[in-house]
């Protein structure tokens, strides 16, 4: 079974990455970079991050309630598998769209915005980035990164660029970048003009992280990053941001207290309203000439309603932010079906996140009705192994894993993927080691 062998196909073989890894290990004794079991994987994540790192990937809000409701909604709905259906050409790829705008994707995948990389590994975001793009995948840069936008989107450029992809068929490339909305209206608009002039092609507004929630291990440890002066780098690029410390009396962008004052301007605990939202979809309309704007953190039928009627909104993620913000909470699968039945992805386009851990977390959230995913530690756990080069192995074996399911359960593309593709067993009970 090598590419040579197989029909073609109008997407990547990613299933071949299989039979590379068999091969490396018979031929060459070369074993892959870790095991990519979501369990195993954490478990080798946790013996490499510093404490401090590991608190802040693997803490969830409150007792963690609403991350295990993630994974049991998740256990709760089962694939029908499809025999004898020609799967030989199958096609993984999506176009994603959001407003006058599209992308085409190898899958239906994407980097979740996720804050601080560098406490990770030293590179930081520069290793999803150009692994995004090297794969032809969505990345979204959070505002809390510790790197550069500018320098996010060349590394991203250049991921592009090394598997030949200047341009992804026509259209921008898949970067987005995720805001968290400061108080500061000057700050805002800078930060939205940088990431349209480095070229990210939509914006990302967070809506539920006005503050961080109370996260037993982070409280425990003091365990926040910014507060000692680390990974503020977005923030001190900036300069509307470098002004204003200036005016603070703090001449050290990379002191504490400049790292203080930025996340303190992004998790700020003063939440903004749907009556004040038009403000900023205005500004990043006029500074990007009408690309789209998603909201992102949407639960509730009600408020994806309401995302719909809302004049410049082009999309939702469905998100609980992974269970770190509001303990207790629906599952975010659970609110997908909700939001898809109640008509809002026939007005506006709906994604998914908030724990995709393998190929099948993909295909419920598609068989649901998201149009697409992303996903979050899973990444950030193979970053902190091995950096770039671990990001490309989960990637690359969740991308192969998703490929072969869709071989061996019959499911030839992704409008094949819907409500018939599951059934739900609401009786289910989630083993403990899930």
């Amino acid at each position: 079974m090598n590419k040579d062998d197989l029909p073609p196909r109008s997407t990547p073989t990613y299933a071949l990455y299989q039979r590379e890894i068999f091969l490396d290990g018979a031929t060459k004794g070369k074993l892959p970079e870790f095991n990519t079991d979501p369990d195993e994987m954490e478990n080798v994540a946790k013996e490499t991050l510093s404490k401090g790192g590991w608190l802040y990937a693997s803490s969830n809000a409150g007792v963690s309630w609403t991350h295990r409701a993630n994974r049991e909604a998740f256990y709760r709905w089962r694939i029908i598998p499809r025999m004898l259906v020609d799967t030989n050409q199958r096609d993984m790829s999506c176009t994603l769209k959001l407003g006058k705008y599209e992308w085409k994707f190898d899958a239906p995948l994407g980097f979740a915005p996720i804050g601080i990389n560098k406490i990770y590994h030293p590179l930081g975001e520069f290793n999803a980035a150009k692994v995004a793009g090297e794969l032809n995948l969505a990345y979204a840069l959070s505002t809390a990164g510790s790197q550069p936008i500018s320098e996010v989107a060349r590394v991203n450029n250049e991921g592009y660029a090394q598997a030949g992809r200047s341009r992804v068929h026509g259209a921008e490339k898949g970067r987005f970048f995720q805001l968290y909305w400061p108080p500061n209206d000057e700050l805002t608009v800078s930060l939205l003009r940088d990431a349209h002039e480095n070229g990210y092609s939509a914006c990302i507004l967070t809506l539920d992280t006005w503050q961080l929630a109370w996260r037993h291990g982070d409280i425990s440890a003091a365990n926040y990053a910014f507060y000692r002066g680390i990974g503020h780098d977005l923030g001190k690029a900036n300069p509307v941001f470098q002004r204003m410390c200036r005016e603070k009396g703090i001449t050290d962008l990379n002191s504490p207290e400049a790292g203080q004052y930025w996340i303190d301007l992004v998790w700020h605990g003063r939440p903004w309203s749907w009556e004040q939202l038009p403000w900023v979809i205005k500004q990043w309309q006029e500074i990007s000439g009408g690309k789209p704007f998603v909201l992102k953190g949407i639960q509730s039928v009600a408020d994806a309603k309401r995302a719909a009627e809302t004049e410049g909104v082009d999309g939702i993620v469905v998100s609980n932010h992974a269970g770190r913000q509001v303990d207790g909470a629906i599952a975010s699968l659970d609110a997908l079906k909700l939001i898809i039945d109640a008509g809002v992805g026939e007005k506006i386009t709906v994604m998914f996140d908030s724990g995709i851990r393998s190929a099948a977390d993909i295909f419920k959230a598609l068989a649901l009705g998201a149009k697409f995913v992303f996903c979050g530690r899973p990444w950030v756990y193979g970053m902190s192994i091995n950096g770039e080069t671990g990001v490309r192995h989960v990637m690359r074996g969740l991308l192969a894993e998703f490929d072969i399911l869709l071989e061996v359960a019959g499911y030839r593309n992704l409008m094949e993927i819907n409500r018939d593709a599951l059934v739900y067993v609401p009786e289910a009970t989630l083993p403990a080691k899930l």
